[in-house]
């Protein structure tokens, strides 16, 4: 009987770390998800503070200057 006891509770033991692991994945995901949302809207608010300069201004650079 301490033959199956222990495939028992060896079974138990994999099952749980099993959980543990799933638990500690997810949580990982959820963590890289919430980072590349806070990417995405630091660089919206980049794209949306960069200055509009006059038509025709910023396409050339003058390498004498």
């Amino acid at each position: 009987m301490s033959d199956v006891a222990a495939i028992a509770q060896s079974i138990v033991s994999m099952q749980a770390a099993s959980t543990q692991q799933a638990l500690h994945i997810e949580m990982m995901r959820q963590n890289a998800e919430a980072e590349r949302g806070l990417a995405d809207m630091l660089q919206q608010s980049t794209e949306q503070m960069q200055a509009v300069l006059p038509e025709g201004q910023g396409q050339l650079v003058d390498r004498m200057a």
